[in-house]
């Protein structure tokens, strides 16, 4: 196996007795953060181990750095190596399918440097719907050591802050377009958006099915919303940095990688009530 950005069902079912094959359920509710675990542990995909958004891929919380900041690199890598990945290894990530925690994990890896990671292109319900096999059985982890190095994928508060009135840089909100123009705001403390960034709600990439849409739609799609800003000037946030990994996995399915992800997001910029923010 080598996908690097999504895996069909029937695809990932061929592969489930390969040896080098690891599996992480990232199965999530914002509202209700016990859930996936809950539905990991009553159901998941064979040897699927659980990563839990808010514990695994987020770190400790400050109360200014967003709800769910990166945790140290080495207490990621360590974490992976637990669950038997090393740099060999084919890592699958799923989700329900118009989650995004299994983006965000497939976004994490390649900050370490491990390209080999997909996300199941329709999640848990395609899995499902496929009729394929799936079991409550625990899986059997052979510990590893994980040997990456974090990679610039990623840009800080005070860049955003220090780009505001850059032309040549976009930031890229993937919230619902309510809480991008201050309609309502269900979460965080501030509703609006960061001024001059763009909308782009995470949730069109898909199909009605919760499946990717093809490459060319979505090329199309990001171009009317970035016009001739270039990828690696796009920085994509959401209201904690995990939604905005959505839209970096579509861009790179589209060919149009090598964006960046602000991972504090709209949680981290309203923490500090100086900061602008624009409505509308």
């Amino acid at each position: 196996m080598d996908y690097r950005t999504i895996v069909s069902a029937p695809e990932l079912h061929r592969s489930l007795a390969d040896p080098g094959l690891v599996i992480f359920d990232c199965r999530h509710e914002l509202m209700n953060p016990e859930a996936g675990a809950r539905a990991y542990a009553q159901s998941h995909l064979p040897g699927a181990r659980f990563a839990h958004s808010e514990t695994d891929l987020a770190g400790p919380k400050t109360g200014r750095n967003g709800r769910h900041p990166l945790p140290h690199p080495d207490a990621f890598m360590a974490w992976l190596g637990r669950n038997g990945v090393d740099s060999s290894k084919q890592v699958v990530a799923y989700d329900f399918a118009a989650g995004s925690a299994s983006a965000r994990l497939w976004w994490m890896l390649r900050w370490v440097g491990h390209e080999r990671v997909a996300v199941l292109d329709g999640g848990w319900e395609g899995w499902i719907e496929a009729g394929l096999p799936t079991t409550a059985e625990q899986p059997r982890i052979a510990p590893t050591t994980f040997k990456g190095a974090p990679r610039p994928t990623w840009v800080d508060v005070a860049f955003v802050q220090s780009h505001l009135d850059d032309p040549s840089v976009v930031v890229l909100d993937a919230r619902t377009p309510e809480r991008f123009q201050g309609l309502m705001e269900p979460i965080d403390p501030v509703a609006g958006h960061i001024p001059g960034a763009r909308n782009r709600l995470f949730k069109e990439n898909l199909n009605a099915d919760g499946r990717f849409k093809p490459p060319h739609e979505l090329k199309q799609a990001f171009l009317n919303v970035l016009g001739s800003v270039r990828p690696e000037h796009v920085v994509h946030q959401c209201g904690s940095g995990v939604s905005a990994c959505s839209n970096l996995l579509a861009m790179e399915i589209a060919g149009l990688g090598g964006s960046r992800l602000y991972p504090g997001s709209w949680s981290e910029w309203v923490a500090d009530r100086s900061r602008p923010v624009a409505k509308g």
